[in-house]
């Protein structure tokens, strides 16, 4: 499920946006913030002038002379520094509005147009600081000092502003230009170097601010005590008010990419592994939110692998190799096995079309592999068009000849019904088995190699041919519990191809009355 907030903030929009409303947002939000900027950065130079210049400054030519310069030079400075910004983060995003991905050089700039337009803001208020304390040399020689220092400081506050801000902007495109390839480092300015350059802009140059006018004030003695006390108590409050917003703009600017990769954990622990971070900062915080990308990315391909590894052994065969070390060997288990052949597979292949043989194998398939999992075994392997199932093992069950017995019976009430076009033969053995990995170490099953399987088979040929289609050894039903014992009705017995010792045959009591009646042997209790 897509986040609503997939950038931090609803203002920034979805990451499935069309590249219109991008285009359209960011430009807007790029112009807003750079309005905004330039607007706050203005009234801090009109408050500390008003704060900070002496009562007798506020007269003169200066004063009429800059009633004129300054507005003409804040808007035109607004109207160039919004237009020359927008228009050169809008030609360097051209990738963007031309839906192609970015060149290598294309993604730097893209990620440094933040710094860009900090730089721009940083040109025009050094250009008004030059502009405005000539003025004042030239007209008023008293405001030197106060002047550079006001406009100065706005432009600061303009740059740190216009910064952050517009790197909150740009957050969907730079999520675009980091969406295909993640540099293994940062392509901008880290984590530790924001935190001292906005502690610089914050705190450090209010102190020293202060510090030059303690100097100022000591050298020429030219500020009364309480202008003194004025001035160093507007910068401090500067100090608190400004070096507050700056700290919250990079706290939030740090803690959201933070919050997007923890609250996409969240996801993940429960269960959602599709769960995936929107990497828009090209600092380490981007790095952790691409790491753990990758990290998504790694556990969906191991759950895919698990899954098909599961199905290709069998879950239970899976879940072990994957608990512990697998080794070649194998130990003696008492297990159940059930093996399912079809009856007269070459004529079915010969009469219809390969592509109906494998529907019909795979209906055929579906039935078996469902009542076998239902009755808690493993089918083992398919063997053309016949498959092999084992109870008892990797997992021990209590009633392992129980539950075969119970799986064959459901598997042949269900076959006629479901899959008619084919019939079957169906065999049920129980005995010790050596059940492990056979094979080499670069290549190994999981199997069951022993009497029963043998004598499974052998039973399966015998069933092709009686009514019921399902034959089980004596020694199954002796060793199921006494509820599925009762199912069963022992027949013949016979010595089974390849085999010294007779067989006894036991059927449903359904299919029995067609059977070759024999007295049953006593059943002794499941063990």
């Amino acid at each position: 499920m897509t986040s609503p907030r997939p950038f931090g903030s609803r203002l920034l929009g979805r990451s499935d946006q069309s590249v219109r409303a991008l285009r359209v947002r960011v430009q807007l939000l790029l112009t807003i913030t750079l309005v905004a900027a330039n607007v706050i950065g203005a009234a801090v130079v009109a408050g500390l002038s008003l704060l900070l210049t002496p009562g007798s400054a506020l007269s003169g030519q200066f004063v009429v002379v800059n009633a004129v310069a300054i507005p003409v030079y804040v808007l035109g400075g607004l109207v160039i520094g919004a237009w020359w910004g927008t228009k050169g983060a809008l030609g360097v995003l051209r990738w963007v509005i031309e839906e192609r991905p970015p060149t290598a050089a294309e993604r730097r700039a893209s990620l440094r147009v933040p710094l860009r337009l900090t730089l721009l803001q940083f040109v025009l208020w050094a250009v008004a600081t030059v502009i405005f304390t000539v003025l004042a040399a030239l007209l008023q020689p008293e405001l030197v000092f106060a002047v550079p220092f006001t406009v100065g400081f706005g432009g600061v506050v303009v740059c740190a502003i216009s910064y952050l801000l517009s790197a909150f902007a740009l957050r969907p495109v730079a999520a675009r230009a980091l969406a295909d390839d993640v540099p293994s480092k940062p392509l901008s300015a880290g984590v530790h170097f924001r935190m001292l350059l906005f502690w610089c802009l914050g705190t450090g140059l209010p102190v020293a601010g202060l510090i030059l006018l303690a100097l100022r004030t000591a050298v020429l003695g030219d500020i009364s005590e309480t202008r003194l006390a004025i001035s160093v108590a507007v910068l401090a409050a500067i100090v608190l008010v400004f070096g507050l917003l700056v700290t919250i703009l990079t706290s939030r600017a740090i803690v959201a990419p933070i919050r997007s990769v923890r609250d996409a954990l969240a996801q993940v622990q429960h269960g959602n592994l599709d769960a995936e971070v929107a990497v828009y900062d090209g600092t380490e915080l981007g790095l952790l939110q691409a790491g753990f990308n990758g990290m998504a990315r790694g556990l969906r391909d191991r759950e895919r692998i698990r899954d098909l590894f599961g199905r290709h052994v069998g879950q239970e065969v899976a879940d072990a190799a994957l608990g512990k070390n697998v080794e070649l060997g194998g130990e003696v288990r008492e297990v159940s096995v059930i093996f399912v052949d079809v009856v007269g597979s070459t004529e079915l292949a010969a009469a219809r079309p390969p592509t109906d043989v494998v529907e019909l194998l795979n209906r055929f398939f579906a039935v078996v592999v469902d009542e076998i999992d239902a009755h808690h075994g493993l089918v083992n392997k398919f063997v053309g068009d016949a498959v092999l199932a084992i109870f008892g093992a990797p997992n021990e069950l209590s009633d392992h000849a129980g539950s075969a017995l119970s799986a064959a019976r459901a598997i042949a009430r269900r076959l006629p019904v479901e899959v008619p076009e084919c019939g079957v033969g169906i065999g049920v053995a129980a005995g010790p088995a050596v059940a492990g990995n056979v094979g080499d170490w670069r290549r190994f099953e999981y199997t069951v190699i022993g009497d029963p399987v043998n004598e499974a088979a052998r039973l399966t040929e015998l069933a092709k041919n009686i009514p019921g289609q399902l034959v089980a050894s004596w020694r199954a039903v002796s060793l199921a519990s006494a509820d599925e014992a009762r199912q069963w009705q022992a027949t013949d017995s016979i010595t089974l191809r390849g085999r010294a010792e007779p067989t006894t045959l036991a059927v449903p009591k359904a299919a029995a009355g067609s059977a070759v009646d024999s007295p049953e042997p006593e059943l002794r209790p499941a063990t």
